[in-house]
């Protein structure tokens, strides 16, 4: 049986093997341990069950059994279905291999005890007992090596992400000219020890094949880590084809010189980091990019007004973080809520109430446009600067268009009228017309449901009358979790925006309560799930730790003072996008809201499926390669983006890595990260990518060499 075979077998199979803990009195009073031959006890259990590539997610359990029993110990990454039952044990395990796979995909398999409590039926004799069922399941399988002529200068690899020390070029693979010695690497570590007194000696062992005795009178050792060997020798050639050969090498390449000519080192900027109070705590800014567009900001002014509307809950004018950055009362802010005491009117202050938690459309305004720098203290005890939005200094302006009451409600109807009036439509609200000054280039809807298609027409009505008029209308997918489209998101014309996380080391990930569904375009960060909290970003506010969200401007209603607030959501995700939107009007880098748009789908990074997809539409946006930023960071990066998890496996000396992964879509990418997000290989970087499948149809995969190019 060959390798690969293997390969694909042991990817297919989920073993259990049954260790009984216990003997069971026979019915008839005597002595006796659990069989076939004694019903009473579950002990008949199968110590294998072979899984098909069509069942290879699950597998059926059952055992011969007269009584009760209940399963218990079940680890993270297993389910079972049902727990517990009379009669026969008959369950069906269900494998989310996501829920234990580790980030750097060093482990071949997952295996758990589970316990299987029981209690033979009255008639059987009544005894009781528990059974261990060791439960494996293989992750599967993919191998690939990374290549090109790699720069020697530049920073090292960040410390969330492996080292990847790349040797060579293309050709220095199968050419050993210019190298300096060889790097063997043996399969095991009892292979290299064995080898090592014939190396020492200054000879290649042969293995017992005479043919393989090629002595190499210069050869020396140089250096030893692991399994791996550095070996000087005047004849690389001649030292490579007899470890090459011999069956206890896994790979035996040339020391290549590194030579920086393909792939130069850039003039490098430094990173700009706002000096606000909260800065730091704003992670979804440096994870798109922001460093490296903030500093762009600082040299290149942004010289164009643009306007987004968002329609949500009103904000607070009163926030000191929103000095000079919104629309007011006579500017064109509205409120056209006419189910509470405070609309229709000109002022859409969020009135919120007495024990709210925060202002909804304060925050994600915030997001967008909150200001930079200090400002005086509004109030005892409170921040002098705050937090910052995307927009930072560019002249982007937020109108502030309330549609959603103090319940958290809005009708739709109220919600169509509000985008006629943002996208400049005049409205009447009770025999009042209303124009607005500033209509906008984006407009940005935080809200929706999953209602039906037929009844989201007037929505989607408006939508498509605001995108005649050029405006482009950025909406929250929505947090359901499942595959249901919502709307006003999934109108044709509206940009309808997912939410990813940040997984270990900071790789976006697909939040799991995001919407997912065919209408999806892009993804932005709206932070982890508040009842699945994840704490990957390290954060830190007043010394205690906090989860990954959202950071922005709120309202504290108690105490009617201005606060800053963790929020997580698609409704945090959107308005990522709909600044960025807004930053390539402001630079003159789109000249309308839909090149604007496509420049986001041609710069986003793929995650996952290949292309656009459900999950995370054409990609999460990448605010540096969408702006043409400066390079701020030149590191080497190598990840695997998946649909339900990501990676940063290790790559060897030569490049090559082996990973161990849990099933789905994956998108394998290596280059350098030059906008500091520790993600390299995006658009406008050095870089190369692969697209890969695993699963119980494919359960090993080998993408080939990843050629990074300049």
């Amino acid at each position: 049986m060959n390798r690969a075979t293997l390969t694909a077998l042991l990817g297919l199979s989920l073993l259990l093997t049954a260790c009984p803990q216990t003997t069971v009195p026979d019915p008839s009073g005597g002595a006796g341990t659990a069989g076939p031959s004694n019903p009473g006890a579950p002990a008949s259990l199968p110590s294998q069950v072979s899984l098909s590539a069509a069942n290879a997610l699950s597998a059926a359990y059952t055992a011969p059994f007269d009584g009760t029993w209940n399963l218990t110990g079940l680890p993270g990454w297993l389910s079972a279905y049902p727990l517990s039952g009379s009669g026969n044990v008959k369950t069906t395990l269900t494998l989310n291999r996501s829920a234990a796979a580790p980030t750097r995909a060093d482990v071949k398999q997952l295996s758990a005890g589970l316990q299987l409590l029981w209690k033979a039926h009255p008639l059987r004799g009544g005894a009781a007992g528990t059974t261990t069922l060791n439960v494996s399941a293989d992750l599967y399988h993919l191998t690939g090596q990374v290549s090109g002529q790699i720069s020697a200068q530049g920073p090292s690899a960040l410390s969330v992400l492996p080292a990847a020390p790349l040797r060579v070029n293309p050709s220095a693979l199968s050419n050993s000219a210019g190298a300096r010695g060889v790097i063997v690497n043996y399969k095991t570590e009892s292979a290299l020890l064995s080898a090592l007194p014939a190396l020492t000696a200054g000879r290649v062992p042969n293995r017992g094949i005479e043919s393989l005795a090629l002595p190499v009178q210069t050869l020396s050792l140089a250096a030893q880590s692991g399994q791996t060997l550095k070996l000087d020798t005047s004849d690389v050639s001649a030292t490579l084809s007899a470890l090459r050969a011999d069956p206890s090498v896994n790979y035996a390449v040339p020391d290549a010189v590194l030579r920086a000519q393909d792939v130069p080192a850039p003039a490098l900027q430094a990173p700009y980091l706002p000096a606000d109070e909260y800065a730091q705590l704003q992670y979804a800014y440096r994870l798109m990019g922001y460093s490296a567009v903030w500093r762009d900001m600082k040299s290149t002014p942004y010289l164009n007004p643009v306007t987004v509307a968002v329609i949500d809950t009103g904000v607070r004018f009163d926030h000191p973080d929103f000095a000079g950055r919104l629309w007011k009362s006579g500017e064109g802010a509205l409120d056209i809520v006419t189910t509470d005491a405070y609309g229709p009117d000109t002022d859409p202050t969020d009135p919120g109430e007495s024990g709210t938690t925060g202002s909804h459309g304060t925050h994600v305004s915030g997001i967008i446009a909150a200001g930079e720098g200090s400002f005086a203290s509004p109030c005892a005890g409170c921040s002098t600067s705050g937090v910052v939005g995307a927009a930072l200094s560019a002249p982007i302006k937020v109108l502030p268009v309330r549609a959603i009451d103090r319940f958290g409600s809005a009708s739709e109807s109220g919600v169509a009228m509000a985008i006629d009036y943002a996208s400049g439509k005049p409205i009447t609200l009770r025999a009042v017309t209303y124009t607005n000054p500033h209509p906008a280039q984006v407009i940005n809807l935080s809200l929706g449901g999953p209602i039906s298609v037929a009844g989201a027409q007037p929505l989607c009505d408006a939508i498509a009358s605001a995108t005649q008029r050029g405006v482009l209308v950025v909406v929250a997918a929505g947090n359901g979790g499942g595959t249901q489209p919502y709307y006003p998101a999934a109108c044709a014309g509206a940009v309808s925006v997912a939410s990813v996380r940040p997984d270990a080391g900071g790789l976006p990930l697909h939040a799991e309560y995001s919407q997912r569904y065919p209408q999806v375009t892009l993804a932005a960060y709206g932070g982890a799930d508040p009842s699945n909290p994840t704490y990957n970003m390290n954060l830190k506010l007043g010394g205690v730790v906090v989860s990954d969200s959202i950071f922005s401007t709120s309202w504290n209603y108690d105490k009617n003072q201005p606060s800053y607030q963790f929020e997580s959501g698609t409704s945090q995700a959107a308005p990522q996008v709909s600044a960025l939107a807004a930053l390539l009007l402001s630079k003159g880098v789109a000249s309308t809201p839909a090149q604007a748009l496509s420049i986001m789908q041609d710069t986003a990074t793929d995650l996952g499926t290949a292309g656009r997809d459900d999950l995370t539409g054409y990609g999460l946006i990448n605010a540096a390669a969408a702006l043409g930023a400066p390079a701020i960071s030149n590191t080497f990066t190598f990840s695997i983006l998946g649909t339900t998890s990501t990676f940063a496996p290790v790559l060897d000396a030569a490049g090559q890595f082996s990973a161990y992964l849990p099933d789905g879509d994956f998108q394998v990418l290596a280059g350098y990260d030059r906008s500091g997000n520790a993600l390299g290989g995006e658009a406008s970087e050095p870089g190369a990518k692969a697209s890969v499948t695993l699963g119980p149809s494919q359960p090993s995969a080998d993408v080939g060499t990843l050629l990074i190019k300049p």
